[in-house]
């Protein structure tokens, strides 16, 4: 009964062992997005500002960014003439500018007319938003290679130097566009 008792130990004391030289990856925003890179875009149907219906397919083999918000997050709100920068310089390559957003369509269009958002804005409910599961908080921000799967993920889109990590991640999510542009 002994060696019994003492071999359970022995096996308990091992597996803690080899349990605590494992690394643990704590669930974070950065963690959240890391895990998306290289997963397919999730399948969704939502309706556009002028009442069109509006699905992944109609992404289908191009590059897309597509940026989560809503009209009364002021850190959304923020980024928009950041968001607006990247139309203005891809329009013309071919990349598709997409807003999602759980406001009402009505309210979003007037919003984007008020505030000269130029992202094409589609309607989804926060439970729809939620399944696609890869929106991590509003604002995130999400790029997407003309093979439908996931380049990039980051929370907020800015090139100021008011905080230097958002800028430093902003400039890599544009590396990633330019590099994704260049291998077509």
């Amino acid at each position: 009964m002994m060696k019994i008792l003492l071999s359970v130990i022995f096996v308990f004391i091992a597996g803690f062992t080899k349990a605590q030289t494992l690394p643990v990856k704590w669930a974070t925003q950065e963690t959240f997005f890391e895990d998306l890179i290289g997963k397919d875009l999730p399948a969704f149907k939502g309706i556009t500002i002028t009442g069109n219906q509006f699905s992944k397919q109609d992404l289908k083999n191009k590059i897309v960014l597509i940026n989560f918000w809503f009209k009364e997050c002021p850190p959304c709100v923020k980024e928009i003439p950041e968001l607006n920068k990247f139309v203005d310089k891809y329009k013309r390559d071919n990349v598709r500018f997409i807003a999602i957003t759980y406001d009402e369509r009505k309210r979003a269009a007037k919003f984007q007319k008020k505030i000269g958002y130029k992202y094409e804005i589609i309607c989804l409910t926060k439970d729809e938003i939620r399944k696609l599961n890869i929106n991590h908080g509003f604002p995130s921000n999400i790029l997407v290679g003309k093979d439908g799967k996931i380049i990039k993920a980051i929370s907020s889109i800015s090139f100021s130097d008011e905080i230097p990590s958002v800028k430093e991640k902003t400039v890599a999510f544009e590396q990633k566009l330019n590099s994704e542009i260049s291998h077509r």
